[in-house]
Formats: C-alpha cells, sequence, structure tokens
C-alpha cells in the first residue's frame, strides 16, 4: 500500500523525497523507480521529508517506528512535521502516536483506507481522517490526491473505530458468502446463477462483487489478506469487549479467519475463506 501510495504521489507531481522499508531492497527498488532517496534509517525519513506517510503492520510496528527512547525512530528531529499514518491498527494506538508526536513538536494525523493496492495506486482510497482539525486542514492536498472519497471523522481514535467496524462488517459478509456459495456448491446449485440471485435480493453486498467469482474459481490473490482480516476483526472485538458489548458474528467470523492462519492459508485474499467452506477443499485440498 505504502509504496503505491508514493507511487501515485510522484506521479501527481508531489516531491516524495525518502522511501522506508523494513525490507530495504524494496525500498531501494521503489527509490529507483521513482527517483527517492532509499534509506534504512527511520530518523532520515523525517530529517528529508515534511509529510511522512506511514503503513504498517499492526500496533508493534507502530510503537516500533514511533518508539520515544530507540536509537532510530521517526520522532528524531521531528519538530514541525506531519505524519499521516495510514495503517489499520488499534485507536489507542493512534491516540499514542498523536501524544508522543505532540510531544516531539510535531503533528499526526490518522488516515484510515478503506480500500486495496488498486486504490492507493490510482488515487482512488476511500480515506477517514482523525485528528486534529487543523492538522487535517494542513495536509489537505496529500489527502485530496491519496482519495476520491475523503472524510473528516473526528479527534484521534475516532476514524481509526470506524476503520475496524467497516472490517469487521467486511469480513462478517465474506465469511458469510463462503458459506452460502459454499452450501450452493454442495447442493450442486449453478452458482453463477447462484450469485446472479443473490445480487438481485438482500443477500446483496459489496463483497459479492468483488469476491463471488474468485471464491468460485478459487482465484485468491491478495488484495486483503486472510491474516490481515483476523487481525482487524480482533480490533473490533477488542472494542467490544472494552464497550461491554456481545458480538457473536464476529467472533466466529475471525475463528474462520484464525483457522485459515492455523492452516497456512493467512496470505491468501479474505475470499480464500471459502477454502473453509467449499465441499471437498480446506485441509483436504
Amino acid at each position: 500500500m505504502g509504496a503505491n501510495i508514493a507511487r501515485h504521489l510522484n506521479d501527481e507531481g508531489f516531491d516524495v523525497t525518502a522511501v522506508y522499508d523494513v525490507a530495504n531492497e524494496r525500498a531501494q527498488e521503489l527509490a529507483a523507480e521513482i527517483g527517492a532517496t532509499a534509506t534504512g534509517e527511520l530518523a532520515k525519513v523525517t530529517a528529508l521529508a515534511d509529510y511522512i506517510i506511514t503503513v504498517v503492520t499492526d500496533d508493534a510496528a507502530m510503537r516500533t517506528i514511533f518508539s520515544d527512547d530507540a536509537e532510530d525512530s521517526l520522532l528524531q528531529g521531528a519538530s514541525g512535521k506531519v505524519f499521516i499514518n495510514c495503517a489499520t491498527i488499534s485507536p489507542q494506538a493512534h491516540v499514542d502516536t498523536e501524544q508522543l508526536a505532540a510531544k516531539h513538536g510535531a503533528e499526526s494525523l490518522e488516515g484510515c483506507m478503506a480500500s486495496s493496492i488498486t486504490q492507493a495506486r490510482e488515487g482512488t482510497l476511500y480515506l477517514m481522517c482523525g485528528g486534529k482539525k487543523e492538522t487535517f486542514d494542513k495536509a489537505r492536498a496529500i489527502l485530496d490526491s491519496m482519495s476520491v472519497s475523503l472524510r473528516y471523522i473526528g479527534e484521534a481514535g475516532q476514524a481509526a473505530q470506524v476503520k475496524a467496524l467497516v472490517n469487521m462488517v467486511m469480513n462478517i459478509n465474506t465469511a458469510g458468502l463462503a458459506e452460502g456459495l459454499g452450501l450452493g456448491a454442495a447442493l450442486g446449485l449453478d452458482l453463477a446463477m447462484l450469485q446472479e440471485v443473490f445480487s438481485q435480493t438482500g443477500a446483496n453486498s459489496r463483497v459479492l462483487e468483488t469476491d463471488g467469482e474468485d471464491m468460485e474459481a478459487r482465484d485468491h490473490e491478495c488484495y486483503f489478506s486472510s491474516a490481515h482480516a483476523s487481525k482487524d476483526s480482533g480490533i473490533a472485538l477488542d472494542l467490544a469487549n472494552a464497550a461491554g458489548i456481545s458480538l457473536p458474528l464476529a467472533q466466529a467470523t475471525k475463528a474462520q479467519y484464525d483457522r485459515m492462519i492455523e492452516l497456512g492459508l493467512g496470505d491468501l485474499d479474505k475470499s480464500g475463506v471459502a477454502e473453509l467452506t467449499f465441499p471437498g477443499r480446506g485441509e483436504k485440498s
């Protein structure tokens, strides 16, 4: 996601000065492609850029790059800088990052993406932002370039809450579609017909459009991994537990994606959950 955001901003005329990846060879390849500096030091990214966009895997990675006491951190020399943090992580991690950035004289904005790698490359992300409104306004030109739909949600953590709910419902819909099509296959129904009926009735959903044919064809090229689906459902369940709310469908959905990870299928796209529901697939396939 981060690489495609960088490619798009470069195409749009923004000066992408530095790129960083824990796999340095990826940063080197991207830097050569767009004319940026590839660095193995987080602090150098901050030194070379006024606006720093981050996309990490989880809370632990976020706390690593924004460490207050590590030898290398984005917070070093961060005074006057603006961080736009696009990863799907816990709301509290975004709140903590904003506080740490402020401590070092910087600003932080969460830019939660409800889209995939194709939209990142095209600049057509659905972008939900949280943080101080003045920081949102300051970064508006970059955010507008990245997105086709841009929404300011509210204070730090709130955009991440909305994103957690978006992904929770998406994952439930995906698992439900996999069960419906899997049962249809077991009954010997024509799955093209079944998907058309779904699309014209209350069974319709966005994931039917994006994942239905892939489930049938077992084409699980990864745009949003099953491992990430598990992680994001977990974020929503943590929020529910804190609020004292029971979410049995979200729990069952996470259990399905956890099962995929156990079977070594976590790198498949979320549509791969159909491998657990279609006859003749899964552990025996």
